[in-house]
């Protein structure tokens, strides 16, 4: 009897984690009766360049924590004299701009010009809601159980944005089911992402400095971690030593080698939790974060996407793993570019069309041309040059092309992967090989270096009723080993 208790109280403390299947209630989040709604404004007409309708509530989101729901403000923008057909969803938005009538920017005047609705809602810490207190039980909660509903970007964000759809369909005089395409940076970029994996209404996002896919940092591989580590003693040893930056910056960034998002890995250990749960949890959640563990279904779908991650973002610092393994999805990386790194490369694009290309070609018929798919890239090292070219799909219709690269870049997640930049002067123009039907260069290959990352930018001019819009995608972020 003694040995049966033993054994039945070891399995009881092995950590368990829901399925990512499992954590939404798709039934509860598309029923309208649990929103709770309180109008803020009621329908009203708006003047402008382009007249509209607008409206604005407050949903229920979650009541995870008893006594304190979880609310949040939702805008409508719809054509003055028509339903709109379809919408573009987005939560940068700070709690006073819902307050009077929303400015509305050129490119979304062009989609409601057309019948294309907007919605618009908060994805942001909850002190910036004025919900301190409950950011700071649901935080507490997650540390102590690290069950992914007490977790505002694993469950509250993506909760937020599929009750707001919902709470757009129950205006049913106002908006027609069609497409819904998402867009934003940051939490705005990582949030959409999970929303397009996981809700079927959805159909394209536009993302910009936030995760793409599942590299070891991310599943939480101990070992990785370890190795992260050192290299990161390390490089602060070194840097501290000439003056550049702190040591404990370096050491313990917030961001750097998180599964997604603000790192928790630290506390969770410290609260008593295993790498063994910590790395449960993370491939539990993969399949609703990643869009890397999506393509296929999300293909199936018809969904479409386009990333801007940053070449040195503190959010999504694994270019080189997902250049390795997932190159046919789209990117544009503006050389030197990622949360706080200002100014960019001199030498980078000084303006891009390419949110406003993206949600064009999304929503109507008869864009002239298409966006850029991703390219092969191949690469061969002869002497001391790498020769490189990249080759678009037939009839891309590329018109320029530019190269970039780095020697003996920092890896993955590491503080000199986002710390040490491009050069000024390690870029080139690429020349078009007719015969190859491909941009080509030789780099010429400086002596003691280990490796060299590189990346190229090609630039492709979209037409829409007569507008003209610059549009650019890279070639895979690629790492050749010189020795």
């Amino acid at each position: 009897m003694r040995v049966f208790s033993l054994i039945h109280f070891a399995i009881v403390l092995i950590p368990t984690q829901p399925r990512a299947a499992d954590l939404f209630d798709h039934q509860e989040i598309r029923n309208p009766a649990t929103l709770d709604v309180k109008v803020m404004q009621d329908w009203h007409e708006v003047a402008g360049l382009v007249p509209t309708r607008q409206k604005v509530i407050n949903i229920l989101v979650h009541k995870v924590i008893p006594g304190k729901p979880y609310r949040i403000p939702v805008r409508f923008i719809v054509p003055q004299d028509q339903k709109a057909k379809g919408f573009h969803l987005t939560g940068g938005h700070q709690l006073r701009q819902f307050e009077g009538d929303a400015k509305i920017s050129r490119t979304d005047q062009a989609l409601i010009k057309r019948g294309v609705g907007r919605v618009h809602t908060m994805i942001q810490t909850l002190n910036q809601s004025d919900q301190a207190e409950l950011g700071r039980a649901l935080d507490t909660k997650f540390i102590e159980t690290l069950d992914p509903k007490y977790s505002i970007q694993y469950y509250g964000w993506p909760l937020t944005l599929m009750k707001a759809i919902t709470a757009a369909y129950a205006e049913g005089d106002h908006f027609e089911k069609s497409k819904i395409a998402m867009s934003g940076g940051s939490k705005n970029g990582a949030t959409p992402s999970s929303v397009l994996n996981v809700d079927d209404r959805t159909s394209a996002v536009h993302g910009g400095v936030s995760p793409i896919w599942d590299s070891p940092l991310r599943l939480c591989d101990e070992v990785q971690w370890e190795k992260l580590h050192s290299y990161n003693k390390n490089y602060a040893a070194s840097v501290q030593a000439s003056g550049k930056a702190s040591r404990g910056r370096l050491l313990e960034h917030p961001f750097l080698g998180g599964t997604y998002g603000p790192i928790y890995n630290r506390r969770a250990l410290a609260a008593g939790h295993s790498w063994e749960e910590l790395k449960g949890l993370a491939e539990a959640m993969a399949d609703n974060v990643f869009i890397s563990r999506n393509l296929k279904q999300l293909k199936a779908r018809g969904a479409e996407f386009l990333f801007q991650p940053g070449t040195h973002d503190f959010v999504c610092f694994d270019l080189i793993w997902g250049g390795q393994h997932h190159p046919q999805i789209p990117l544009y990386l503006r050389a030197n570019s990622g949360h706080g790194i200002k100014p960019s490369h001199p030498q980078s694009e000084k303006g891009q069309d390419n949110l406003s290309a993206f949600l064009y070609q999304h929503f109507f018929d008869g864009f002239e041309g298409n966006l850029l798919e991703a390219p092969v890239v191949n690469s061969e090292l002869i002497g001391n040059k790498l020769k490189v070219s990249v080759k678009f799909k037939a009839g891309s219709k590329t018109e320029s092309g530019r190269i970039w690269w780095i020697y003996d870049r920092g890896p993955n997640g590491s503080a000199a992967y986002i710390c040490e930049l491009f050069p000024e002067d390690q870029w080139a123009d690429m020349k078009w090989d007719e015969s190859a039907e491909a941009w080509t260069v030789e780099i010429p290959i400086e002596a003691s270096h280990q490796t060299i990352d590189f990346f190229s930018n090609h630039k492709k001019t979209l037409k829409y009723r007569g507008e003209e819009l610059q549009t650019f995608l890279s070639s895979p972020y690629q790492r050749v080993l010189l020795k």
